[in-house]
């Protein structure tokens, strides 16, 4: 989830607006990241030993590679390490904002090390990367909101990797706002009893809604009908069943959840500990609910 919190990050920095991360994230599928931007990550190369890499490309019939060890800005060794690596999926992002032009390399060089040293990335994998995006949930909502309860984070957790599991990674989620009113798009909330009492929903525009059941169902819909709606529905509940099944492995609690409803009251009611999470996809934004 590195790279849909670095551009959260980049927001909170100012460093893109919100129309330039939107415009990056529709682009990201046709963006490859260059060894300039590779390089600058592993410290291997400088933004200004980048830009000069790059500027003498539009000079010469040579390879970036080529350039970069001709000015022995670069070794073999160091070269072959770039080609074969595997990367973080957050430089994408940022390598789509700079070819936009949002972004300098020298910016971008800046915000990697700064979102790397705040969250202490070290290619994580598995009880650490758990562990890791847990740590980093908990900062975001720190950052804009409050300190959060475990199981909150819990289900946070489990919300944005089924996002990029089951509708795709291509989105930002923005910062959480405290909200104890909501006024309701298209709205489905579910709610959770048992040693942990929440209710939980997505709202969105009807396009959007389309657009999300599309992705999630594999299948295109083009009208906003009670397939599109049945669709939010189970997407909705097959999360918190799987958030059910987690707490039942790791703290043998038992939750209950209610049948998913479709809200018709223009403004939701919300309780005190409440948030709204926006979440941008190329295809428009879906609110996160979440009533603690």
């Amino acid at each position: 989830m590195y790279a849909q919190f670095f551009g959260s990050y980049l927001l909170g920095k100012k460093a893109v607006t919100a129309d330039q991360l939107a415009t990056a994230i529709a682009r990201l599928s046709d963006t490859h990241i260059k060894l300039g931007t590779l390089a600058m990550h592993k410290g291997y190369m400088t933004a200004s030993e980048v830009d000069e890499v790059c500027f003498l490309q539009t000079r010469e019939d040579k390879r970036f590679g080529e350039i970069a060890l001709e000015r022995n800005y670069l070794f073999e060794d160091q070269l072959e390490d770039l080609l074969k690596s595997q990367n973080p999926d957050y430089l994408l992002l940022g390598q789509t904002l700079v070819d936009m032009g949002a972004l300098t390399n020298s910016e971008l060089e800046v915000n990697m090390v700064g979102y790397q040293s705040e969250n202490a990335l070290d290619n994580p994998a598995g009880d650490e990367e758990f562990e890791e995006t847990t740590a980093l949930l908990k900062r975001f909502f720190e950052a804009s909101y409050k300190p959060t309860s475990e199981h909150t984070l819990m289900y946070m957790n489990l919300m944005f990797n089924n996002l990029v599991r089951f509708i795709g990674e291509d989105f930002t989620p923005l910062s959480p706002v405290p909200c104890t009113e909501y006024e309701t798009n298209y709205c489905v909330t579910q709610a959770i009893s048992g040693p942990v009492t929440l209710i939980s929903g997505l709202d969105m525009e009807e396009d959007v809604a389309v657009a999300f059941a599309s992705r999630y169902a594999k299948m295109e819909f083009h009208l906003f009908d009670e397939y599109v709606k049945a669709s939010l529905e189970d997407f909705l509940n097959l999360h918190n069943g799987l958030f059910s099944v987690n707490m039942s492995n790791m703290f043998s609690e038992e939750i209950i959840l209610e049948p998913p409803l479709e809200e018709d009251s223009p403004v939701l009611k919300m309780s005190e500990d409440s948030f709204v999470i926006p979440i941008i996809y190329p295809f428009g934004t879906v609110y996160l609910l979440l009533a603690v």
